[in-house]
């Protein structure tokens, strides 16, 4: 029956792309990629949420503290267990993939990218673990619209809208939050995107908002009641917080990192990893029960009027009324949150960033205003420095300022704090890109030479292939011969430039054309003059291993029109400057979405 249903719906598919314009068949899909996007994020939403509230009502029933340490146990271990049994070993995490897709792999995501990310997400932080379900929705969300677009034929550039439009209804319907979603898929994943592709990725945003909406009860996702008003005379504390924020998002980067080598350099089989690194994490669940999973719970209970909520059933319950205990509980919770998720993924389980970003941010926007408060210094509004700390980290760590401003403003249901977020997430901004050249998703990519940031130029060079345009069949000379080869070579060649190789295939030197003009119309001096008298010494070197914004940068410094290439230590070609930048010419064309 499912199946019958599946194959009439895709038949109006067909029929619908062989009635429809190009343009409109686009439209079309963004609304069938923004309801499959929204469909994800209602399972995934509702199956963590299910597991937060069982767990907590074992709890309530059991009296046992402990119990909420055992899940993120067995979440992980299933993940596992998961990826190794159904999903060939292997499972690509983090938003970073999307970029490299469509970069080196003409925006084709593979189809288990669709299931494989729903799956091992929910039971790792359905069941507990300390990430965040929005990396693995945005992942399903791009998976949809990239398999959409190659079962129906369409080209790189509409794989790759249809891929941002995923991007966008997977934030959309997570937070509700269209404009967040249309942000996100623009400032994070496809920075260079012309203005008429806006209107599909609008389109797939509202719609997958609008499944959430209806489909998801409001206490499921992360909203806020702002009732607190903004008053200018905050400004300063503001700032100081933007300051707070971009540090406290570099250490969240950096820490990151180091947890995730750490654990890739444990020499343990995947099970013994994952029950060493979740019985870690369920002894900092058991100490501070606010690191079970996504956290949004706790979020919320901060920005209310009584956040002493968090201290009940912990082992400091007993401190509940104590504002100082309280602090110190965020304090410390907000420096191990890090190492939480770092643990949670680096064992094994399948999560994001984002969540554990916008937890962060609510802390530290607490801590940072509490601590004003008790000392006395100020009476500052908590509720919205949690609000808008939550902003700042966001910035900080994704380098997405914009994303980060949308995003709170629409949870929080206006824009009364536009302001103070404008502020906070832009001076975050600035810090963290001040010590952190890339986002915490594209470190990764940076680090394997696969860099993609905010400069176009960099983003297109770095998807072209340096070995594709060098030239191999340029004729050489040897440097005891006289200049009547050369010429004769010259008059029977389009060549303007020749290597000066030994036996060995050495390279020795150039000639160019333009440095023998005056001489190959002296007929004594063409016989008498020997190759090695006029050639020169190569001003720069090409290697087939340097990327194509290094080729660049060495045609720049020299300023010359071609440069040799070896290999291995001997003589392999020649590039061509107009050739590479034919070659990008080439590829920003292709790559322009309209």
């Amino acid at each position: 029956m499912f199946k019958k249903i599946i194959s009439n719906l895709e038949n109006v598919i067909v029929w619908s792309q062989s009635k429809l314009t190009p343009k409109q068949f686009i439209f079309l899909s963004s609304v069938l990629v923004g309801i499959s996007a929204a469909l994800a994020v209602i399972v995934l939403k509702t199956f963590a949420h299910w597991v937060f509230t069982f767990a907590t009502y074992i709890e309530h029933i059991l009296k046992l503290g402990f119990i909420n340490s055992l899940f993120p146990i067995i979440g992980i271990l299933l993940t596992v267990f998961v990826v190794k049994k159904i999903l060939d070993g292997t499972i690509e995490k983090g938003t970073s993939q999307i970029l490299y897709a469509v970069a080196k792999k003409a925006s084709i995501i593979p189809k288990k990218q669709m299931y494989a990310q729903i799956v091992t997400s929910s039971l790792t932080v359905g069941l507990g673990g300390s990430a965040g379900l929005e990396s693995p929705i945005v992942i399903t969300g791009a998976a949809f619209g990239s398999n959409f677009a190659q079962k129906y034929k369409l080209s790189y550039k509409d794989r790759t809208l249809l891929i941002g439009c995923g991007v966008a209804a997977g934030i959309a319907a997570a937070f509700n939050a269209p404009i967040a979603g249309v942000l996100f898929a623009i400032e994070v994943l496809l920075v260079d995107v012309s203005i008429s592709a806006f209107t599909p990725i609008m389109i797939a945003a509202a719609t997958g908002a609008l499944v959430s909406v209806i489909a998801l009860d409001e206490s499921i996702l992360l909203t806020f009641d702002q009732k607190q008003t903004f008053d200018y005379h905050n400004i300063p504390y503001y700032i100081l917080l933007g300051l707070f924020t971009g540090l406290m998002a570099v250490y969240y980067s950096r820490n990151f990192q180091r947890m995730e080598r750490l654990f890739a350099r444990l020499k343990l089989k995947p099970y013994k990893k994952a029950l060493f690194g979740s019985i870690i994490l369920a002894l900092m669940i058991y100490i501070f029960p606010t690191l079970f999973g996504e956290g949004y719970e706790s979020i919320k209970t901060l920005s209310e009027n009584d956040p002493g909520k968090l201290l009940e059933n912990t082992l400091f319950s007993g401190l509940r009324n104590n504002s100082w205990a309280l602090l110190l509980f965020v304090g410390l919770t907000m420096l191990l949150k890090v190492f939480a998720t770092g643990i949670t993924l680096g064992s094994g389980g399948n999560g994001g960033n984002f969540a554990p970003s916008l937890f962060l941010g609510s802390y530290v926007g607490f801590f940072f205003s509490k601590s004003l408060n008790l000392i006395g210094l100020t009476k500052l509004p908590i509720s919205n420095f949690t609000l808008v700390g939550m902003a700042g980290i966001l910035s900080g760590v994704f380098h997405a300022p914009l994303t980060a401003i949308f995003l709170i403003a629409e949870i929080t249901g206006g824009y009364n704090l536009m302001i103070p977020l404008m502020i906070v997430s832009s001076i975050s901004f600035a810090i963290s890109k001040r010590f952190e050249k890339h986002s915490l998703d594209v470190k990764n990519l940076a680090r394997k030479g696969h860099a993609f940031t905010s400069n176009k130029d960099s983003n297109i060079l770095s998807t072209i292939d340096t070995n594709v345009i060098i030239q191999t069949d340029y004729l050489t000379v040897s440097p005891d011969e006289n200049l009547e080869k050369l010429v004769d070579l010259i008059s029977h060649s389009n060549q303007v430039i020749f290597g000066v190789v030994d036996k060995e295939k050495q390279l020795l030197g150039v000639v160019h054309f333009n440095d023998i003009r005056e001489i190959i119309f002296n007929s004594y001096r063409v016989k008498f003059t020997i190759v090695k008298e006029i050639m020169t010494k190569p001003i720069d070197i090409i290697y087939p291993t340097d990327s194509m914004e290094i080729v660049m940068n060495k045609f720049e410094k020299s300023k010359v029109a071609f440069l040799p290439v070896l290999k291995n230590g001997i003589y392999y070609g020649f590039i061509s400057k107009s050739i590479a930048l034919e070659a990008y010419r080439t590829k920003l064309k292709s790559m322009t979405i309209d």
